[in-house]
């Protein structure tokens, strides 16, 4: 199995295996698409490209509000949550999940696919 085969894996094991994630990405720090388990409805290169933008504004804010480095950053509407960790170095893994989500089980498997990642790449 190729390496990209098993971050495929990864992600849909995330995806299908934690409920409700509605779908999660890695992405590379510069906005580019690396692997997938969108919706389909979710254009890819604009998750890709806001990821990117996301990191910069929290290392910009950690930064000026002397927080260290960035861990992670969560971002909570009212459809749901987006959350970005670091899976590897130079690489982002987003997660996306439902308003009903239980957090702490999203962080804990997050964190877990994000060490499975890393070691794969």
């Amino acid at each position: 199995m190729s390496r990209m085969d098993t971050v495929n894996r990864i992600l849909r094991d995330l995806q299908t295996g934690t409920p409700d994630v509605e779908g999660c990405a890695l992405v590379s720090e510069d906005g580019l698409m690396i692997a997938s388990a969108l919706p389909q409805h979710i254009d890819e290169t604009r998750v890709a490209g806001m990821t990117a933008t996301l990191l910069s504004l929290g290392v910009r804010a950690a930064g000026e509000l002397e927080r260290g480095e960035v861990k992670q950053v969560l971002v909570r509407g009212d459809s749901g949550y987006a959350l970005m960790v670091q899976a590897s170095n130079g690489t982002l893994l987003l997660v996306m999940a439902s308003k009903a989500a239980k957090l702490g089980l999203i962080f804990l498997d997050t964190s877990r696919a994000a060490t499975q990642i890393a070691k794969v790449l």
